[in-house]
């Protein structure tokens, strides 16, 4: 079983989502079904068909979900090097071209978020900075470009 690196607060996410997913969504969804079937004529009714998919959508993400808190590795940043860039730290990058400087933790993609400040290490910012010490530059090809950025410290 792969190993899925997560932070203590990521996979406590995972959990919340999970327990509200079979507490509250699933038995929800039951309700709507059996609404739906008291209807009558199942071929054409729209309200069974939207409940059955959603109860798909429900089922697959209940297995995702246990099989990524089952494989998970929980990393705490407390006790990672801060001589370089690794799985859970926050660095602090600076774009060479425009001067702008950006705060990120470097997290699994489970936990990414962009407008939070946490970006996947498998993205090509995250691939980049991995391994980097202060003062390195980060050459990233992105959507928009290539982009130049240095590491300006490891918090």
């Amino acid at each position: 079983m792969e190993r899925i690196p997560i932070t203590r607060k990521g996979l406590e996410g995972l959990k919340k989502e999970l327990h509200r997913l079979k507490s509250v969504e699933r038995p929800e969804n039951i309700r709507a079904i059996e609404e739906a079937r008291a209807h009558g004529d199942l071929s054409e009714n729209a309200e069974f068909h939207a409940a059955k998919e959603r109860q798909a959508f429900i089922e697959g993400r209940v297995s995702e979900l246990e099989y990524k808190i089952a494989s998970a590795d929980i990393i705490d940043p407390d006790y990672l090097p801060k001589d370089r860039a690794v799985f859970g730290c926050r660095v602090l990058i600076e774009n060479i071209e425009t001067g702008e400087e950006l705060e990120y933790q470097l997290v699994g993609p489970e936990e990414s978020d962009i407008n939070k400040g946490r970006i996947s290490i498998s993205s090509p910012l995250g691939k980049s900075l991995v391994g980097k010490k202060t003062g390195d530059e980060i050459r990233v090809v992105t959507p928009g470009g290539p982009r130049s950025f240095e590491l300006v410290e490891i918090l």
